[in-house]
């Protein structure tokens, strides 16, 4: 897939961003190699679940509901699972089940906190942080900061390596809004790490 970029002659921030998501990414692919076009829902769930996990933590920014918003996922796809095309399908099919499962999550919390303090926003997971520079545990920590929305853009364009359009179809925006939300995103990130530098 070509990498496409949101601006033009992208900076510091784009590029912090894109070497923390890219880091992730090699985490998720450092395991042993999987065949390359899974025929099962097993198969699926063996080689799917950490990526969506790890995709959901940062969305939701804590690992329990990370983990629950996934197994929910992946229940949504056994009930679906003889509608779908193929594999490609499925993983498309998963990764909107766990950006609709986290923007739940999300409201939920919203409502919470008018009755009980919120979270901590660093009470992500030790593992989940453990393996990140400190570079790395910055952007994560700032991107934590965004609006849900701006938030998922560049999850899902950083650490999914998707294409506008694919998360224009995960998001239920359209390419436009894709676009012009990432470079708000970016500015909102390169503002938050500017402001956690002075």
């Amino acid at each position: 897939m070509g990498v496409e970029r949101f601006r033009r002659g992208s900076g510091a921030t784009e590029r912090s961003v894109e070497r923390t998501f890219g880091h992730l990414r090699k985490l998720d692919t450092s395991g042993p190699t999987a065949p390359q076009t899974p025929l099962t829902l097993e198969d699926l769930y063996r080689q799917h679940r950490m990526r969506m996990v790890r995709l959901a933590i940062l969305l939701v920014d804590d690992i329990s509901t990370a983990e629950d918003v996934v197994q929910e996922a992946f229940t949504g796809l056994h009930r679906n699972w003889s509608g779908l095309r193929d594999a490609a399908a499925a993983v498309g099919y998963l990764r909107t089940a766990v950006v609709n499962g986290s923007r739940s999550v999300l409201r939920r919390r919203k409502t919470a906190r008018e009755y009980v303090p919120p979270h901590s926003p660093n009470a992500r997971s030790a593992e989940s942080l453990a393996m990140l520079t400190a570079e790395h545990q910055t952007v994560v920590r700032a991107l934590a900061q965004l609006p849900p929305r701006q938030r998922e853009v560049l999850v899902l364009r950083y650490y999914g390596n998707l294409s506008e359009a694919e998360i224009a179809e995960a998001t239920g925006i359209s390419k436009g809004t894709v676009k012009s939300t990432a470079s708000r995103a970016l500015d909102a990130l390169q503002a938050i790490l500017r402001q956690g530098q002075g």
